[in-house]
């Protein structure tokens, strides 16, 4: 899968608050992940997080994404803090399930224009 896949779904993370660049991508016989940063002293940290897991790790019990977000962090001992090492992944558990489509179900869910920052829960 070539970076023009992802294309639409990194652009479209990159307009999340608290999201940091770079955005890495990568797959491996059909399935794909992304890789970012989110800023967690970004007052959004936590909502978009908190969306994130839902979309994505939960959004129904009978028909959940074909998606696991979850942290990843080298050693916090030998490395340093949250703030600088914690990032954060998106992989997909099958094939058929394109780096596209979660943009599309991503875009449905969360606030349009996702960037507008006072459309965002924060309570």
């Amino acid at each position: 899968m070539d970076e023009r896949a992802f294309a639409s779904l990194t652009e479209f993370l990159g307009k999340v608050p608290a999201v940091q660049q770079p955005i890495a991508t990568g797959s491996e016989e059909g399935m794909w992940w992304v890789k970012f940063s989110i800023n967690i002293e970004h007052p959004l940290a936590w909502n978009v997080v908190q969306e994130f897991g839902h979309i994505m790790n939960y959004l129904s019990i009978d028909e959940r994404l074909p998606t696991v977000f979850y942290p990843v962090s080298p050693p916090p001992y030998m490395n340093g803090g949250p703030t600088d090492f914690l990032s954060w992944i998106i992989e997909t558990t099958d094939k058929e399930f394109k780096p596209g489509t979660l943009k599309k179900w991503l875009e449905g869910r969360l606030p349009n224009p996702v960037e507008n920052e006072d459309d965002w829960n924060t309570e």
